[in-house]
């Protein structure tokens, strides 16, 4: 039976309110007040009027005084008028201060005034229903937004769990609430546990000093007792979550207590991602109602939220994996590289290389021969990273084959080999290398030569600058008397650019003091210091390289190239390799 309106008459005349009370009893709840402070005493006590018929001329406190009084509190109720006197100046008072609906002049005619007061209840049904449509909307507004704001401020997925549950169970004001993700739901046995919202007591926990000894007795107490015991025995006695798709409602008993469950799946393709329950200890289904509704329009929202953060851990783990599968192959690519080789009276080797990423495609090689040569190279696989590596790793292995031949081979048939050998791999996954390959008589000083598309190596007379510099003479020397670079420049074309690999080698006599320097791409494309401007920078260039090394003291040392290259402030583009080889005198 759908409940009556209440109506509120104020009359100072016991016969109006009387007449009143008997006309509208039958469709209305009537509450009757002799004077506008009897009459706020009443809205106090029973809250929200539908309608207030009030006479206007009553002692104290006229009509349209005490009407002004409830417009503020209750401002969709209808507001109706009664008087004797047609006085303009309060009616024009009455309708703008009191909110009037209707004027209405004694004596009345019962049957137009059950008109009126009839037309003045649908007006109120009007009114509230749009109230409630607003204030739904609104209301939604508010709690979407601040779920969606609480739960797009995390990225983690825990924590995008948790502040799941703590926005659901503070927004719904629940008594507690608890998320099951679809990995760790409650009928799969784990240690992990769920993400809960607990403003009752302090959250339920785990700690393994608290004990359930006598809890069965305790839990039926209350249902504050049974939130504050521990969560693994809590969520043995939650029951158990229906399997449905749907928002659903339902009164269960835990603690003792019967509450409210709202169960709440989230969805991802008709695919349950997570869910949560929701548990308030009352009897009001509309609590119910208005949750649900409410729910189905963040459902959605909430679902992506935590697809986000879930996409979000399965990259970091991800990126986790992969860092650390980087980083055994920056270990084995560095333990190809760190290479010994014996010290030799009259020689100094030195070798660095410095990816740019955690692996990289520029390699170096020192391979002492059996006859006594000594083998020299610098190459640079196209590209960066993880494919570059594995074809680095290719060529040193098929090049250490080739240098470890009986008779130490011609350096253009080590390049015409290596081609060969890797031309099919390289053409089909489009990538080239570039290499220079040396080899070093030291019984003769001879030194022959090979390139394939890479960057000239350079030989000096390091020896000679040194003895310029001690005696500063290179201040006043005219170009043509100092020490000049000899660029080793006979070239082929790079590695797997072509089925066969044909060039020539070069050929140079190397003395005391000498120094032979190969150099990848990363060196000399390096960006340093502009000497032309100082708050510029530029590329290294060949020449750039020329000129630091001229200054370089007589103890050469390759990190001091390096430290130079590599700006604070910079990323390295490029992978960086270096190799030098000095002739020094016993």
């Amino acid at each position: 039976m759908e409940e009556k309106l209440k109506l509120l008459v104020v009359d100072d005349e016991p016969d109006n309110l009387d007449l009143l009370y008997r006309t509208f009893r039958r469709d209305f709840r009537v509450f009757k007040a002799k004077s506008g402070a009897e009459a706020l005493q009443i809205l106090d006590a029973q809250g929200e009027m539908a309608i207030i018929i009030s006479d206007q001329r009553m002692p104290k406190m006229n009509g349209t005084e005490f009407l002004s009084k409830t417009v503020e509190r209750f401002p969709d109720t209808i507001r109706m008028v009664l008087t004797g006197y047609t006085d303009v100046e309060d009616l024009v008072s009455a309708i703008n201060s009191g909110k009037v609906f209707k004027y209405i002049t004694k004596p009345w005619n019962p049957k137009k005034l059950k008109e009126v007061v009839a037309q003045a209840a649908e007006t109120y049904g009007v009114i509230k229903k749009r109230t409630f449509a607003l204030s739904r909307a609104l209301s939604q507004e508010s709690v979407s937004n601040n779920i969606m704001a609480a739960v797009r401020g995390s990225l983690d997925y825990d924590n995008t769990l948790q502040t799941v549950v703590n926005a659901l169970g503070q927004s719904f004001e629940t008594d507690f609430a608890i998320l099951y993700p679809a990995e760790n739901s409650p009928d799969i046995s784990s240690d992990q546990p769920f993400p809960t919202y607990c403003p009752i007591s302090d959250k339920p926990s785990d700690e393994p000093n608290q004990t359930t000894d006598g809890l069965e007795s305790s839990v039926e107490d209350s249902l504050e007792t049974f939130l504050s015991c521990p969560l693994s025995f809590l969520n043995e006695k939650l029951p158990p979550i229906p399997t449905n798709l749907n928002i659903t409602s339902e009164f269960v008993e835990i603690g003792g207590a019967s509450v409210i469950r709202i169960v709440v799946p989230f969805l991802d393709q008709d695919m349950t991602i997570a869910t949560v329950c929701l548990y308030k200890r009352t009897t009001d289904e509309r609590w119910a109602s208005s949750t649900i509704d409410l729910l189905e329009n963040v459902s959605d929202q909430v679902a992506l939220a935590i697809l986000h953060a879930k996409l979000y851990q399965q990259l970091q783990r991800q990126s986790t994996k992969m860092r650390a599968e980087l980083e055994v192959a920056r270990q084995i690519q560095s333990n190809l590289l760190h290479q010994s080789w014996p010290e030799t009276p009259g020689l100094k080797i030195q070798a660095r290389c410095q990816p740019a990423r955690e692996v990289g495609g520029d390699f170096f090689e020192v391979f002492m021969h059996p006859q006594g040569d000594i083998w020299l190279a610098v190459g640079d696989v196209s590209g960066k990273g993880v494919p570059a590596a594995l074809f680095m790793a290719s060529a040193i292995s098929v090049l250490r084959r080739e240098l470890a031949q009986e008779k130490s081979p011609d350096p253009e048939k080590v390049m015409s080999n290596l081609n060969h050998s890797l031309s099919d791999d390289l053409m089909s996954n489009n990538c080239f290398i570039t290499m220079a390959l040396i080899r070093y008589s030291e019984s003769t000083g001879q030194l022959v030569y090979a390139n394939a598309g890479h960057v000239y190596p350079v030989v000096w007379s390091h020896k000679e600058i040194v003895a310029q510099q001690q005696s500063g003479q290179r201040s006043s020397l005219k170009d043509n008397s100092l020490v000049q670079p000899t660029y080793l420049d006979v070239r082929g074309v790079p590695l797997g650019i072509l089925p066969k690999w044909r060039a020539a080698s070069g050929e140079l006599q190397l003395a005391d003091g000498d120094v032979v320097l190969l150099t990848s791409d990363g060196i000399t494309e390096a960006t340093v210091p502009s000497s032309q401007n100082s708050d510029g920078c530029a590329m290294l260039n060949q020449e750039g390289l020329w000129d630091f090394l001229q200054r370089q003291p007589a103890e050469l040392n390759l990190d001091n190239l390096l430290s130079y290259i590599h700006l604070p402030e910079g990323e390295q583009e490029d992978d960086q390799t270096i190799l030098s080889l000095e002739v020094t005198s016993c």
